[in-house]
């Protein structure tokens, strides 16, 4: 009987959260809440490669470079033959959408396996549909790495089954949607070794997951990228710059890397992680291996966002965090069922004062963050009609919100790199330059370009302004 109950239960859960948050992202993306950065790279390079040229994109500053250079996330192929049948962003947005909901499906099979019952796997099931992490990781634009969340849930759940099989092939899946995905899997090898005391074969996992990451890092990325190592090393100059000037940091001046891996925001962001669980995450230590490269990733890192539950810098965390969750729970017996309620509780006040659920904003207390960014409104609506001026695989440059709807062409520039543009298109209301906010800057390239008998202004509306390269 409880059966006929959990799992229709199951599949409305996950099917409204899918539908929910694949309309959500669309309608963001209508109301020009994307950027070229990041949805558009992700567009253009599967729009490159259904055209041939695989993995192909602009760089911020007009060169054409392979997505490789930036992040190691050969999953994006599988979607140009997609493309050829959907040819829209919306594509990306909704699959991500579905993806993101199927993860649901391992947490409730590890729940009623640990906890023994249908309901509690039921109930954590639901826990990771309204964990906020997993909200906003839905509704960050499009990443590939968001994939790789219900990937490694299904991974662990086939690796706590012991059937390798299965495991290996979801944790390519997910090794291949990022390069740092590889320390996940590898974390996942330690807890087999002890948990499940196959030494050896934990110890091959992790092994293959290190290997990877090393490999993504070390070699793959280093090598289409023109300057060697990654831009991102930038954010970490403060601790070492580079994997290896972390290292000698922890060594040499260790109160420098806990300095910057416990700053006063590093913690609230800790704290959004495991209050929505109830804090029962920390009952399973050993899980939270798999969790720690990751946690360091970001702690270490001088970026705001990476440090913040709105961003996609979760994914290789969710699966850890709602894995060691339920097992922490399963330290509490025949009382397992009860503490689900709590944890459930704990998600629904989570998502109440940090989850991205529009609803919330009507509620007292709620949460406000982008609350009415999927709402459409009159200057998005002549946003589009301005776009639409604009012939398909002209080489154009953009202000970030506008590039997002521009990017699927071979050539998209991000304003104000012109190069061999024929069109540039620019919200006065939202001065993206390059790939960040600067009303001052982008106002004097504007005043330029209004100047410059080169560029003919074509389009002028609520701020939206689309210029046309004179012929020669």
């Amino acid at each position: 009987m409880t059966r006929v109950r959990v799992l229709p239960a199951l599949l409305a859960a996950t099917a409204a959260y899918a539908a929910g948050f694949a309309a959500l992202s669309v309608l963001r993306y209508r109301a020009f809440a994307t950027g070229r950065f990041d949805l558009g790279n992700m567009v253009q390079a599967v729009w490159s490669t259904a055209h041939g040229h695989p993995l192909q994109m602009t760089n911020l500053h007009g060169a054409q470079i392979s997505r490789l250079a930036a992040h190691v996330d050969p999953i994006l192929v599988v979607f140009a033959p997609l493309w050829w049948f959907w040819p829209s962003p919306d594509l990306l947005l909704v699959t991500q959408a579905f993806v993101v909901a199927a993860g649901a499906w391992p947490v409730f099979l590890l729940g009623r396996k640990h906890l023994g019952s249908p309901r509690a796997g039921l109930g954590f099931a639901v826990v990771y549909l309204l964990y906020p992490a997993t909200g906003w990781l839905s509704l960050n634009e499009f990443h590939p790495v968001a994939l790789a969340t219900p990937f490694l849930l299904f991974a662990f759940w086939y690796l706590d089954n012991e059937r390798l099989v299965p495991f290996a092939v979801f944790a390519v899946a997910a090794a291949a949607c990022k390069e740092e995905i590889g320390l996940v899997i590898a974390g996942f090898g330690v807890w087999y070794a002890f948990a499940k005391r196959r030494r050896l074969d934990g110890a091959a996992i992790a092994a293959l997951g290190l290997a990877w990451s090393a490999l993504a890092i070390g070699v793959v990325i280093p090598h289409y990228h023109a300057g060697g190592e990654s831009d991102f090393y930038g954010r970490y100059s403060e601790v070492g710059g580079s994997a290896a000037g972390i290292v000698k940091t922890a060594f040499t001046h260790p109160l420098r890397i806990a300095h910057a891996a416990f700053s006063g925001r590093d913690l609230r962001y800790l704290l959004d992680l495991v209050a929505p669980l109830a804090g029962l995450c920390l009952l399973a230590p050993l899980v939270l291996v798999a969790a720690l490269p990751e946690l360091a990733i970001n702690l270490l890192s001088a970026a705001p966002t990476q440090t913040s539950i709105h961003f996609h810098y979760t994914a290789g965390l969710i699966p850890p965090l709602v894995v060691a969750a339920i097992l922490g729970a399963s330290r509490f017996g025949r009382w397992a069922l009860p503490v689900t309620a709590v944890v459930v509780l704990a998600a629904l006040a989570g998502s109440y004062r940090l989850g991205p659920i529009p609803g919330w904003r009507h509620v007292p207390g709620g949460s406000h963050f982008q609350a009415t960014a999927a709402r459409v409104t009159r200057h998005d609506r002549i946003a589009a009609r301005a776009l639409a001026l604009i012939p398909q695989g002209a080489v154009v440059s953009a202000t970030n919100t506008l590039g997002a709807h521009l990017s699927a062409r071979r050539r998209v520039l991000s304003f104000p790199f012109v190069q061999d543009a024929l069109w540039i298109a620019a919200d006065e209301t939202q001065p993206g330059y390059a790939d960040r906010y600067a009303p001052l800057p982008t106002a004097i390239e504007l005043g330029a370009l209004r100047r410059n008998p080169d560029w003919r202004l074509v389009f002028e509306q609520d701020g939206i302004l689309v210029f046309h390269r004179a012929p020669a």
